[in-house]
């Protein structure tokens, strides 16, 4: 999978879980908490991702990621030791 392809399975879960953000243009920067995603919005978000990557790994791994961008570097270097 590639990066490109991981991202767009952020946004696909992200407008899943906040609907009211389908019109909004995602940007590798853009943070999930400043998008109005609550703590158990992004927990949602990085499961759903995490499942439809099938990877098993704890979400904890993931809290160095600051911005949208940053979790598809970590997400990406986790399928390649996967």
């Amino acid at each position: 999978m590639t990066k490109q392809e991981i991202f767009e399975a952020i946004v696909r879960n992200t407008r899943e879980v906040l609907p009211e953000l389908e019109g909004h243009t995602f940007q590798p920067t853009d943070q999930l908490a400043n998008l109005g995603a609550n703590s158990v919005d992004r927990a949602e978000i990085v499961m759903m991702t995490i499942e439809e990557l099938d990877l098993k790994i704890p979400r904890v791994e993931l809290s160095t990621a600051k911005n949208i961008g940053e979790l598809v570097e970590v997400l990406y270097g986790k399928l390649q030791t996967a």
